[in-house]
C-alpha cells in the first residue's frame, strides 16, 4: 500500500481510502492524512459508504468528477464526527448523515430553497473526496444528524438515504405528486425503488417497468400495484397498457406522474412516449447517450418536463421520517459488503450484475 499522502497534513494520518487515479483503471488503496478540520468543518469517521452507479461513471471515465485526480470516490456517507473545527464543537461526537449534495446555504439559489442547484455546493467524490475510506473531512452545517434513529433502523442502512432515497423522495416532489395521482416509474433499480415506496406511501397508484424481473418483483412487494416487462418490446404497446391502466384507475392524465430513474436510452425514451394531456415527467437518470425526441409534444399536450438534482438538506427530515415510521423500507433493496471489495463490486456494477445497491463497510 502507498503510504505517501496526498490530502495534506493533519492528525489523521492513517486514514485508509481507495483512491481513482486514473479513469478506467482500478481504485488504488493508500494511506492518506487528512488536514485539520477548520473553521465550519468537521471529520467523520465513516461507518459505510453506499456504492452509485455516479461511482462507476467518475471510475470509468465516463464522466469526469470537477476534483482533479487522484480523488477518494463515495457519496452516500453515514458516521461519526470525531474532530471539529472553529464554530462546530457542537457536532462532536454526533452520528450524521453526509448529504449527497452540500449546498454553500447563501447564494441566490439556496436562498431560494434551490440548494440542490447551489452553483457553489460540494459533492464527495466529486467536487471534494468521498466516502469510499475510513474518514472524510466536510463542512459542518448541511450534515444530518442520525442521533433519533430508532433503535431497529441499522445505520448502516441509512447511508444510501444520503443520494438514492433523497433524490427519489425530491423528483416525487419536483412532480408535485399527490393521493390519487398515478406514477409511472421507468426503471425499478436503486433510486426506482424508492420513487414507487414514496409514491405508494403518498397514496398514489404505481406502476414500474424494467428489464430485470428480479427487480420488478421486488417492487411490487414494496409499492408497485403493476410491475411491467419492458424487455424486447415496444415503446408504443407500453404507453399503451400503461395508459390504459391509469384510465381504467379513472385517473386523468392530469394526474399522470412519469419518473425516469433507469439512465439509460431506451428508459429516457420510454418515459418521453409516455407524456400526455397535462401530465408531469421528471428526469432522475443519467446517461451520456444521446435521445432523439420530438419536443413538439410538450406544446401539443401542454405536459411538463423537469430535470432534478440531488435534494435540498432541509427535507432530509421528511424523508427519514418517513423511514422511521416504516413507509419506506432500506433492508430488501441493499447489500453489504466490505469496501475491500470495491474494484470487483464496481465491475459487476457495469455488468449490470448487482441487483441490489451495496453498502460499503470501510473497515473491511
Amino acid at each position: 500500500m502507498n503510504e505517501r499522502p496526498f490530502m495534506g497534513k493533519g492528525n489523521f494520518s492513517e486514514v485508509r481510502a481507495w483512491v481513482l487515479e486514473a479513469a478506467g483503471q482500478p481504485l488504488v488503496e493508500r494511506s492518506i492524512a487528512l488536514p485539520d478540520p477548520g473553521p465550519g468543518e468537521v471529520i467523520v469517521e465513516i461507518d459505510a459508504c453506499g456504492l452509485c452507479h455516479t461511482d462507476l461513471g467518475f471510475a470509468a471515465g465516463q464522466v469526469a468528477p470537477r476534483h482533479e485526480l487522484p480523488l477518494v470516490l463515495g457519496h452516500e456517507i453515514v458516521g461519526v464526527v470525531v474532530a471539529a473545527g472553529d464554530g462546530a464543537a457542537d457536532r462532536m461526537g454526533q452520528r450524521v448523515m453526509v448529504p449527497a449534495v452540500m449546498p454553500c446555504g447563501d447564494c441566490a439559489f439556496c436562498r431560494a430553497g434551490r440548494g440542490n442547484a447551489c452553483p457553489r455546493q460540494k459533492m464527495p467524490g466529486n467536487d471534494i473526496h468521498g466516502g469510499f475510506a475510513t474518514h472524510i473531512l466536510v463542512p459542518s452545517a448541511p450534515l444530518v444528524s442520525l442521533d433519533e434513529a430508532p433503535a431497529g433502523v441499522a445505520i448502516d442502512a441509512l447511508s444510501v438515504v444520503a443520494d438514492a432515497v433523497s433524490t427519489a423522495f425530491q423528483a416525487t416532489r419536483r412532480a408535485g405528486l399527490g393521493e390519487g395521482d398515478v406514477a409511472f416509474v421507468v426503471g425499478a433499480g436503486g433510486v426506482g425503488g424508492y420513487v414507487a415506496q414514496i409514491a405508494r406511501a403518498l397514496g398514489a397508484h404505481v406502476a414500474v417497468c424494467d428489464v430485470d424481473p428480479a427487480r420488478l418483483e421486488l417492487t411490487r412487494a414494496h409499492g408497485a400495484e403493476l410491475a411491467v416487462d419492458v424487455s424486447g418490446r415496444a415503446a408504443r404497446d407500453v404507453r399503451k397498457e400503461l395508459h390504459g391502466w391509469a384510465r381504467e384507475l379513472g385517473v386523468p392524465s392530469l394526474g399522470w406522474r412519469i419518473f425516469e430513474t433507469s439512465g439509460t436510452a431506451p428508459g429516457q425514451e420510454l418515459a418521453y412516449k409516455l407524456i400526455s394531456q397535462a401530465s408531469t415527467a421528471v428526469m432522475v437518470g443519467f446517461t451520456r447517450d444521446t435521445v432523439t425526441v420530438r419536443l413538439s409534444n410538450l406544446m401539443a399536450f401542454d405536459a411538463s418536463v423537469h430535470g432534478t438534482w440531488g435534494c435540498p438538506v432541509q427535507a432530509y427530515p421528511d424523508v427519514l421520517a418517513m423511514i422511521y415510521r416504516g413507509q419506506i423500507v432500506l433492508e430488501p433493496f441493499i447489500e453489504r459488503a466490505p469496501l475491500s471489495r470495491i474494484n470487483d463490486l464496481l465491475s459487476s456494477l457495469a455488468a449490470h450484475q448487482l441487483s441490489r445497491r451495496a453498502v460499503l463497510d470501510p473497515r473491511a
